[in-house]
């Protein structure tokens, strides 16, 4: 009988040692966040505050990518906790498209659109039939609309929201402007360096990742009243996550504002809803 209890009594030592890895390693992982992010300015920015969550007893893991899909494929498989690279009107279309249950835990900044030439100083400069390259990226097509409608160079259908507007929606276009919007947006800068068009509509995170300025080097730049916000974006389970609550508060902190503001001089610019 002492041999069987002894078993017994060894059994059920490794039972509770599993136990206790297992509530250790689970506790160790809910320290982690870990976020997806494009490089420039989002994973720049988390890395600022990484720092201020460390503080808070939070590992912050950031993974950053060169496309718009796969962090909220990521975030859908559950490899990530969050992700930070998308604006609402891209979030919401993805959200629909692909089913997704996703919510927006808050805009963080925005990154206006630009506008790049290196033929012309002005959009007043194009000439009849100019070629217009810009992302197959649906929900910033009416960004570039309404920066060519505030110009005066188009006119959009009036019944239409400019931000579900699309090409289709061109009304007038005296100068016959060809539109192509077939390109990757990560893609953009390198036409724009190899001149292959009069102009480009540039998403400023690509723009300060090829050292190209928004300010200085634009023709026109989106105004910073734009819809177009830069969100956090995590499942719906995990929307009242202490840690994403945590991850928001010190992204919208005047620390950190300040620090978009400092380091991006208006290319990056902070908001708070």
């Amino acid at each position: 009988m002492k041999k069987i209890k002894g078993l017994f009594i060894l059994g059920s030592t490794l039972l509770l040692a599993a136990c206790g890895n297992g509530e250790e390693e689970s506790a160790e992982e809910s320290k982690t966040l870990t976020v997806g992010a494009t490089n420039v300015p989002h994973a720049e920015i988390l890395e600022f505050i990484a720092p201020q969550l460390e503080e808070e007893g939070i590992d912050l893991e950031i993974e950053t990518y060169n496309d718009y899909v796969i962090p909220n494929l990521a975030l859908s498989d559950g490899d990530l906790d969050a992700n930070y690279f998308q604006h609402v009107p891209y979030f919401e279309a993805q959200v629909e498209e692909n089913d997704y249950d996703f919510v927006n835990a808050g805009g963080i900044h925005l990154e206006p659109l630009g506008a790049y030439s290196n033929r012309h100083d002005d959009l007043s400069e194009l000439p009849e039939g100019a070629t217009i390259l810009t992302s197959n990226s649906v929900s910033d097509h009416g960004r570039v609309l309404g920066i060519l409608q505030d110009a005066g160079l188009i006119e959009v259908d009036e019944s239409v929201d400019l931000v579900d507007a699309t090409f289709d929606d061109v009304t007038e276009n005296d100068l016959n402007l060809e539109f192509e919007y077939e390109y990757d947006a990560a893609l953009l800068p390198t036409l724009y360096a190899e001149d292959e068009g009069d102009l480009f509509f540039i998403n400023s995170n690509f723009a300060v990742d090829h050292d190209i300025s928004p300010i200085d080097d634009s023709i026109a730049l989106e105004n910073t009243s734009s819809p177009y916000a830069n969100i956090v974006a995590v499942r719906s389970e995990d929307e009242s996550d202490e840690r994403i609550a945590k991850l928001v508060e010190i992204l919208r902190s005047e620390e950190t504002q300040d620090f978009i503001l400092e380091t991006w001089d208006g290319a990056v610019v902070p908001v708070n809803e």
